[in-house]
């Protein structure tokens, strides 16, 4: 990554020198063509107010700087004098483009090469008062010209830029890629990670997931030992009391009680099982989200207390329904898991004579006068596997995977679940709907 970050700044700075360097030169030779043109016109100017031109006319002859070329032309063009070539002996001057201008505007500037491409010739030409043309031309050197007498120092300039911004470009580099490179190597202790102010938030965000992805892991982990565990228990029962009644070790009466048991111990598992597939399912609420539709959730509640009847009866519970309708959106099957669930757990950890009631308003409740869930344990009733009385659970055939399932369920529909209960005296669940029509 670091050799990457220094490599595109080196592209960077190279570019950025090279294009520093020609604009420079070009911007340079412009002001040395303003420079040239301006000192033209001064010295035309001079020889008006001198006089020079009637010198011309009388004398035949000036002898300006040897840099300078003096021509006089006529109104039709023909050459009345020229300081290299005397009179006669230049062409008809009339289509040249300083001297256009200057017919046309009072005063005319061009440049052309000389013919071996080394020197430029810079022309000024100006109108007299009588018509004429005096013109003014001087060799300078060319743009070529400039960046060959100017490239040894503009390379000396050039590659010292080059060096110097290399040097930086590498310690930004290593105080940017510094603070990830520590945080690769140790994840576990983001917090002494020395960085700048603009890095936390990305810091605090990778120690939240990293801390969400070990919490996730040791989940999983333990959610991998507890299935095991849970799944073991019923095949061992199964598989001990086959064995027996196999073998021929069981008699009438006992062979009875044994395939009571098998049968017991294969509807756990089976339970144990639907349970975890359900779990598995809801990890990936997204598979949801098309089928939610208008549930009546007081509609449910019915079904629900319906067919749980015959258990509450079996446990010598009453069940009670009151309320109103609501309707939301959601899943329709989820929600008779939800319902199912919460009045199933009423029953079971409930005691003889007791009541569960629920209550449909603009939220759900379910509340019960069974035996209460201690307050250090009321936190974790919503994890997986996690029982208060694993005797009590097993023998009523739960799997500890009723609440988590709630809790998941509520989840999908954006739903808060809360519990509140008192050892002996019984517990409260409220499922709070976010959606609702």
């Amino acid at each position: 990554m670091a050799k990457k970050i220094n490599l595109n700044f080196m592209v960077v700075i190279a570019v950025s020198i090279f294009l520093s360097v020609f604009f420079t030169t070009v911007v340079s030779y412009r002001f040395f063509q303003k420079e040239v043109f301006a000192e033209l016109s001064s010295f035309a100017e001079i020889m008006e107010d001198l006089q020079l031109m009637e010198r011309m006319e009388h004398e035949g002859v000036v002898n300006p700087q040897e840099e300078l070329r003096i021509t006089w032309i006529a109104k039709d063009g023909s050459v009345l004098y020229d300081s290299y070539s005397g009179n006669n002996s230049l062409d008809n001057h009339k289509g040249r483009p300083e001297v256009v201008q200057a017919m046309q505007n009072g005063q005319g500037t061009s440049i052309r090469k000389s013919q071996t491409m080394e020197q430029n010739i810079f022309f000024y030409a100006k109108r007299a008062e009588d018509g004429t043309i005096l013109r003014i031309a001087k060799q300078a050197g060319s743009i070529w010209n400039v960046y060959r007498n100017t490239l040894p120092i503009t390379l000396l300039i050039a590659v010292l830029s080059f060096l110097i911004s290399v040097w930086i470009a590498r310690q930004l580099t290593k105080a940017f890629v510094s603070p990830i490179e520590q945080m690769a190597s140790d994840m576990e202790h983001l917090e002494n990670v020395s960085t700048y102010k603009e890095l936390m938030p990305f810091i605090e965000l990778i120690r939240s997931r990293h801390e969400e992805a070990l919490q996730n892991g040791k989940i999983r982990q333990e959610f991998t030992a507890n299935v095991s565990h849970e799944l073991k228990t019923p095949l061992t029962a199964i598989s001990g009391y086959a064995e027996l009644i196999a073998n021929g070790m069981a008699s009438k009466k006992e062979g009875r009680h044994f395939a009571e048991e098998i049968h017991r111990n294969a509807q756990r598992l089976l339970a144990l099982i639907n349970d975890i597939l359900q779990l598995s399912e809801l990890d990936d609420s997204s598979d949801y989200m098309g089928s939610f539709e208008s549930v009546d959730v007081y509609e449910i509640a019915v079904r629900c207390i319906e067919m749980l009847q015959p258990v509450a009866d079996k446990h010598g519970v009453t069940l009670s329904l009151k309320g109103t309708p609501l309707v939301i959106q959601a899943n329709r099957g989820l929600m008779e898991e939800l319902f199912y669930n919460l009045c199933d757990n009423a029953i079971r950890y409930n005691r003889e004579g007791g009541h569960v009631w629920v209550t449909v308003t603009d939220k759900l409740i379910v509340q019960d006068d069974g035996i209460g869930i201690s307050p250090k344990y009321q936190k974790r009733v919503f994890e997986r596997f996690f029982r208060v009385d694993k005797s009590r659970s097993r023998k009523t055939g739960g799997t500890g995977l009723g609440l988590a399932i709630v809790k998941h369920i509520a989840e999908v529909h954006g739903a808060a679940v809360s519990l509140d209960s008192d050892i002996g005296i019984g517990t409260t669940v409220h499922v709070e709907f976010s959606d609702m029509h």
